[in-house]
C-alpha cells in the first residue's frame, strides 16, 4: 500500500528557496562546498557529526575519522552509551 510520502529516487538541491532535482555529482559538490565554507568562515569546530549507535563499528570509525582528519573537528558523537 502506497503511503502519503514516496521515497526520493534522486538528490534535490535548493535554488532560490525551491527544491529541484540534481545529479549526485552536483549534490555532493554542494554539500562539500557547504562544509568548506563553514570551516573557512568559522573554523573546524563549527562542524559536528552525530553517528548512529546502531551502525557498525566500522561505519562509526569512518565517521569519526572523516570528522577528525578531513574536517579537523573532534565534535563527534554516536550515543553508544545508551
Amino acid at each position: 500500500m502506497a503511503g502519503k510520502y514516496t521515497r526520493l529516487s534522486q538528490p534535490l538541491v535548493r535554488e532560490q528557496g525551491v527544491l529541484r532535482p540534481a545529479s549526485w555529482d552536483e549534490a555532493l559538490n554542494r554539500a562539500a562546498e557547504g562544509f568548506r565554507s563553514a570551516v573557512a568562515g568559522h573554523g573546524p569546530t563549527t562542524f559536528g557529526l552525530f553517528s548512529c549507535s546502531k551502525a557498525t563499528n566500522e561505519v562509526n570509525y569512518l565517521a569519526q575519522k572523516f570528522a577528525r582528519q578531513v574536517i579537523g573537528s573532534n565534535n563527534v558523537d554516536s550515543c553508544n552509551r545508551t
